[in-house]
Order: structure tokens, then C-alpha cells, then sequence
């Protein structure tokens, strides 16, 4: 049975987002079949680490956010019940 190799994107720190064609089938011997990006130079290998943290530490943010406007609006309604 033939099947076609799917695209992956490594997340490692050696090739961080490079794209490879792997085996379609989790678990398999044929991980990794081959690169489709080139390397990245050394600066990018540098930079992208750290832009993605920011994204991590933005959403995270986001989230502290959110709950804090959840936990207000809920103390507001607690109170209005309350009082009135």
C-alpha cells in the first residue's frame, strides 16, 4: 500500500518551524523522510526562540485578563443582588 508523506514543522530548538515530509502514520520506523526548508541562518535561530515566548507571555496575559474582567463583573453582580 502506498501513501503519500505529509508535511510537518518541526518545533525543535536545532530547526525551529523548518518544514519535512514525514510518514503519515504516527508511531511509524519513518519519522522523518526529508527537509523542505532550507536552514535558517543563525539570527533567525536566535530571534524567532524569543518572539515566540512573547507570544506565549501575551497570551497568557490575555487570559489573567480575562479572568480578572470575569471575577469583576461577578463581584458587581454579587453586590447588586445584595443591595437591592
Amino acid at each position: 500500500m502506498v501513501m503519500d508523506a505529509v508535511v510537518r514543522t518541526s518545533w525543535t530548538s536545532a530547526n525551529l518551524g523548518r518544514r519535512f515530509l514525514s510518514c503519515p502514520q504516527k508511531g511509524s520506523k519513518c519519522r522523518f523522510l526529508g527537509w523542505i526548508d532550507p536552514l535558517m541562518c543563525a539570527r533567525s535561530m536566535l530571534i524567532i526562540p524569543g518572539l515566540l515566548g512573547n507570544i506565549n507571555n501575551a497570551n497568557y496575559e490575555v487570559a489573567r485578563l480575562k479572568m480578572c474582567l470575569f471575577a469583576s463583573w461577578l463581584l458587581f453582580v454579587v453586590v447588586w443582588v445584595l443591595f437591592i
